[in-house]
């Protein structure tokens, strides 16, 4: 039989064996709690850290589009008021010399007065695409229809617009100039390098968003072996901006397509 010291004896080392029980388990509890507060804590500060990477990135952008913005502008203001009054007084003295020759040199000098002419009303043209208070003032369907004539009249391309649905202004009205850059980028690829004989421009507008599509019928490339150029890159930055689906589809031989969806914004 245990005795009475022995017994005590067993109490308290069940008692000291349940105390260690109950401090392991609060020491593991406040480890694992620290742990987990640590990890949310951490994983808080990565995401600070990545959400302001991208406001900085987005800063970055939108002020490299408003210095982009004000070169266009100042470049397409220099094109319609020196060049473009250069042009047309030089076509004005043209037009006087002709009246004046005669026979042969005339054929030439009417010749010459009509190239100027045409450069003329292309420096005028190229001044308004480029200029972002024009863009405002004719509005996105109106600029880009600019742009289309002024394709086709280099002579280089074939180009068509098409408009459907029912029309809706931008309330944001800097997303007009966006999107018709994005439409530039693709126009200015399409000539350098596609080969492409005929561009096609489609505008859907829809209740809740505008449906862009442009094709072309150039060599196209192959998207998983291409090169990612600054063209490209610009065209996808700028339609981040404005949360807008970009879609850009192309294969070597059939030509290229890009598909925008612009959600209609109120900020």
């Amino acid at each position: 039989m245990q005795t009475g010291n022995q017994i005590a004896s067993t109490e308290s080392e069940r008692y000291l064996l349940i105390y260690m029980l109950i401090v392991l388990i609060i020491i593991v509890t406040l480890i694992v709690v620290f742990f987990v507060v640590f990890q949310r804590r951490k994983n808080q500060l990565l995401l600070d850290k990545i959400n302001q990477q991208k406001a900085f990135d987005e800063e970055l952008v939108k002020t490299q589009q408003e210095i982009q913005e004000e070169t266009l502008k100042h470049v397409g203001r220099e094109l319609h008021d020196n060049v473009g009054q250069m042009l047309a007084v030089a076509t004005m003295q043209m037009n006087t010399v002709a009246k004046i020759v005669k026979d042969e040199a005339k054929s030439k000098v009417d010749n010459a007065s009509e190239a100027l002419k045409n450069t003329l009303e292309e420096v005028r043209a190229l001044s308004k695409s480029l200029n972002s208070d024009v863009i405002f003032n004719l509005g996105f369907d109106a600029t880009v229809k600019n742009e289309i004539e002024r394709l086709n009249k280099t002579g280089l391309i074939q180009s068509g617009l098409a408009i459907t649905g029912e029309k809706i202004n931008f309330e944001n009205k800097k997303d007009e100039i966006i999107l018709f850059r994005i439409l530039q980028e693709f126009f200015s690829n399409t000539l350098k390098y596609a080969e492409a004989e005929r561009l096609n421009v489609t505008l859907d507008y829809q209740k809740e968003h505008l449906n862009i599509e442009v094709n072309d019928d150039g060599n196209g490339f192959d998207m998983d072996s291409a090169e990612r150029g600054s063209g490209l890159i610009n065209m996808e930055k700028r339609a981040e901006l404005i949360n807008a689906e970009f879609q850009l589809e192309s294969q070597p031989e059939k030509g290229t397509t890009l598909k925008l969806v612009y959600p209609y914004r109120t900020i």
